[in-house]
């Protein structure tokens, strides 16, 4: 099943009930072009600066952490053509804007400066879509099916949701719903918070718009415009949806959900903006993050460049420092069914601003950031069957958990009355629909982790890690994986019942978070 990789992956989305032939032109073997034709992009662009022309990129400069920006790495950013956007000194780490196409190895020689490289290779005015597909929205007649379906104590849509007693949650809402002193902050697209699932559970004072890598606070600038894709509603009702009546339920409801926005109109996730997003969360009071992205616009960021070795210091800096502040990150494997732990992979969509071609890198030197850092919880996606999705990304050492993440029902079908086998989230706007992805597959081990947190209110980040791994089903390797059964085997697992490279410790269990 391993496929060209298109320019965008982490949120698939698939029709329900669809033909096989179908499902795949959704699965990672889809072109660019039809992933570019998907009605997420927009058409409009949004400048990253108001103040910067049409030649300027962005940049990250790397210094000793912990002391202000110096007098003389002021003078020496301004001599370099640059401009300081905003410098978050107790990671070290500088925004600028320049420019001057000799920047970054201008400054990279200045005293003091330990790494630099620009955050894109297209000028900042330009701009694309990291969304893949958009959601399959539920119908009336979908959702009033249902709310007949539903049990008593559900929520109407709940009957629909198999990935809720996928993991458990179900069983853990008649303990616990999660405590409201645990924020888990939806690190994305933007999250709707005036819709009538999420607006109960919302915390607004650790919301924030970041995407120019400088905190926005200006009141909704967390809120994705019509224009911008629902990922990051979607995600963050699968987290904490509010078990009120209401719609669907979330696996943890009784938490708070937090929107920082980093992602472009047109649905870039840049390092300044990514760098904001864990810094904010570390300082306003988030217990976890999700981010169901990469960071553009490099698929893997290679050490042995420059530029992103810069990228990968800078953003490794900002989520050890949301860690140390309390935080858990967790992020989504990916969506191209890659061996993540093999000794090279292809790689033919990089840089996704500009040119993109073909390049062979080692994923042991090579990284997809923030989903490979140290200390970040990997997740893999798992479909109604409870196996490896077909698009998932796998790796021994590299995976850390799975959760459903949805598949096509040409594969991996749910038991009635669900009818869809890929994961039902909010829209903005106060809509519900289906998307399947390892997108989908985090928000639920974060969701976990916020029980965890919820049950265990004093436990550092490594303790709800390790609770989290300890506690989750160990999922032996599924041998052979033959997904569409054509007789070909689609990826090969490695290691034991108790961690392999297809489930990591095992799949996410809710019901141990609430009660052990």
């Amino acid at each position: 099943m391993t496929a060209p990789h298109p320019r965008t992956r982490r949120a698939i989305a698939l029709p329900l009930g669809t033909a096989l032939a179908t499902a795949l032109a959704f699965l990672p073997n889809i072109s660019a072009s039809a992933a570019e034709g998907t009605a997420s992009q927009a058409a409009a662009t949004t400048a990253v600066s108001d103040t910067a022309d049409a030649a300027s990129l962005s940049y990250v400069v790397n210094v000793r952490p912990g002391t202000a920006t110096s007098s003389s790495l002021k003078k020496a950013v301004a001599k370099a053509g640059g401009t300081i956007v905003t410098a978050y000194d107790r990671i070290g780490v500088l925004v600028v804007h320049s420019s001057n196409a000799d920047f970054a190895n201008t400054i990279r020689r200045v005293r003091g400066v330990e790494s630099a490289g620009a955050t894109r290779t297209a000028p900042l005015s330009a701009q694309s879509t990291t969304d893949m597909g958009t959601p399959k929205v539920l119908t009336a007649q979908e959702a009033a099916g249902a709310g007949a379906a539903a049990s008593d104590g559900q929520d109407p849509l709940e009957s629909l949701q198999w990935d809720l007693p996928a993991i458990k949650a179900d069983k853990a809402h008649e303990k616990s719903l999660g405590s409201r002193k645990v924020t888990v902050a939806v690190i994305d697209t933007g999250v709707d918070d005036t819709h009538p699932d999420l607006a109960p559970n919302f915390d607004r004072k650790a919301s924030v718009n970041c995407v120019t890598g400088k905190p926005d606070t200006t009141d909704g600038a967390w809120r994705p415009t019509a224009a911008e894709s629902p990922h990051g509603t979607h995600v963050a009702g699968e987290i904490a949806a509010a078990k009120n009546g209401v719609g669907m339920t979330g696996v943890a409801p009784g938490v708070k959900v937090a929107g920082i926005k980093v992602s472009t109109e047109a649905g870039f996730f840049y390092t300044e903006a990514v760098v904001c997003g864990f810094v904010w969360a570390a300082e306003h009071g988030v217990d976890v993050t999700n981010n169901s992205y990469y960071t553009d616009p490099w698929y893997f960021n290679c050490t042995d460049d420059p530029d992103q070795k810069a990228l990968v210091d800078a953003i490794t800096r900002a989520t050890r420092y949301a860690e140390k502040k309390g935080v858990v990150n967790v992020a989504a494997a990916g969506n191209e069914n890659y061996d993540l732990a093999s000794d090279e992979i292809t790689d033919p969509s990089s840089p996704n601003d500009s040119t993109p071609g073909d390049r062979v890198v080692d994923p042991s030197e090579c990284y997809d950031i923030p989903t490979q850092l140290p200390g970040v919880v990997t997740v893999a996606a798992t479909g109604a069957k409870g196996i490896k999705s077909s698009f998932s990304n796998h790796g021994l050492g590299v995976i850390d958990i799975a959760a459903p993440g949805g598949d096509s029902t040409a594969y991996q079908t749910p038991a009635p009355p669900a009818t869809s086998g890929l994961i039902l989230g909010t829209l903005p706007g106060g809509g519900y629909g289906y998307m399947a992805g390892t997108s989908m597959a985090s928000p639920h081990v974060a969701g976990v982790a916020a029980l965890i947190k919820s049950t265990h209110p004093y436990a550092s980040p490594a303790a709800v890690k390790a609770l989290l791994y300890a506690e989750a089903d160990a999922t032996p390797c599924t041998d052979p994986y033959d997904i569409n059964g054509d007789g070909k085997v689609d990826a090969v697992c490695e290691g034991g019942k108790n961690h392999n490279s297809f489930y990591g410790w095992g799949t996410a269990d809710a019901l141990d978070a609430v009660t052990k």
